[in-house]
């Protein structure tokens, strides 16, 4: 079983940055995939950016030059830098954990201001 423990989210101007961390914890086989999805009020839950244990990334095109996924495979974390930040960003930020089987962190909050 896997654990997800979020961190980082907030409230940020437009144009801002904003670093999400995500550790995860338990027992699971070293080949994953984790990142983040968001949903935005009265939307559906929708992809931000993965990456994969090799390091393999895939971004939403409305992220890409804005955001950078990363990870850390000897901590089993993964980190979102934001940079950039536009209103359309606010949204609950989920980390998630793929082997497999899927694992989704609580949320954390990110907002931002115009």
């Amino acid at each position: 079983q896997v654990q997800l423990e979020e961190s980082g989210g907030g409230l940020v101007q437009a144009g801002g940055s904003l670093r999400l961390s995500c550790v995860a914890s338990g027992t699971f086989f070293s080949d994953s995939t984790m990142g983040w999805y968001r949903q935005a009020p009265g939307k559906q839950r929708a992809l931000v950016a993965t990456i994969t244990t090799s390091g393999r990334t895939t971004y939403a095109d409305s992220v890409k030059g804005r955001f950078t996924v990363s990870r850390d495979n000897a901590k089993n974390t993964v980190h979102l830098q934001m940079n950039n930040l536009e209103p359309e960003d606010t949204a609950v930020y989920y980390c998630i954990f793929r082997a497999g089987y899927v694992t989704w962190g609580q949320g954390t909050q990110v907002t931002v201001s115009s």
